[in-house]
């Protein structure tokens, strides 16, 4: 197994980003509908997008609009992630393709946001609904005063601009405990579960698995 931070610049180095993409894209669709086929729980499917599809808006949304029709789903359940850096970027390009997602019913999200540089002035007019803060702070937020300073403050800013936060790389209890406490709205990690097929996804669906719960709420 490769890790996507090695093989995706490679892939975005020599033009393969697009094909990655297409086939990402239709496969997450296929999976969304067909567990809605199933009548699991629904949930939104989320698939990160490069910085320099973002430049081809054009092909991009062809991309997705066809992934979309081909599976007959709904655009609500897709949600689109472009990381901090591609976003502040080109901001104004990222600001219209955002907002033509948005026209059609895709929502996006900002991936790994505090290890880029933002601009208050640029986030507060981005047309999204939420921000996913960067696994790197959150891996040592119990043990490092200087991490739980950076994600309490991220969360603060965030609720802020009404937008909702998902913290990344929540591995063990007692990070959940943190962030229940400081108001994090949703997590992702290997606490709930590590990423699974498609099949195997349907699985955890339909069993109902539980949340864990913080040790003190």
């Amino acid at each position: 197994m490769i890790s996507p931070g090695k093989f995706i610049p490679v892939a975005e180095e020599y033009g393969l980003i697009d094909a990655i993409c297409v086939q990402v894209l239709s496969d997450a669709c296929r999976w969304t509908s067909e567990w809605r086929s199933r009548g699991l729980p629904e949930v939104t499917v989320a698939v990160n997008i490069s910085g320099r599809q973002f430049h081809n808006s054009r092909q991009l949304i062809q991309i997705v609009e066809e992934s979309l029709a081909t599976y007959a789903l709904n655009p609500e359940c897709l949600e689109l992630e472009l990381t901090e850096s591609s976003a502040m970027n080109d901001p104004e390009n990222a600001i219209n393709v955002v907002n033509l997602f948005r026209e059609r019913g895709v929502s996006c999200s900002i991936d790994d946001f505090g290890t880029g540089y933002s601009s208050l002035s640029v986030l507060k007019r981005f047309p999204i609904r939420k921000l996913k803060i960067d696994r790197s702070f959150v891996m040592d937020v119990t043990t490092d005063s200087n991490d739980a300073a950076i994600v309490q403050a991220i969360i603060a800013m965030a609720h802020a601009l009404n937008l909702k936060v998902v913290a990344e790389g929540v591995e063990t209890l007692e990070h959940l405990d943190f962030l229940s406490k400081v108001g994090c709205d949703s997590i992702q990690g290997y606490l709930f579960s590590k990423p699974l097929p498609g099949e195997e996804m349907a699985a955890m669906l339909a069993a109902g698995k539980p949340i864990p719960k913080p040790q003190d709420v």
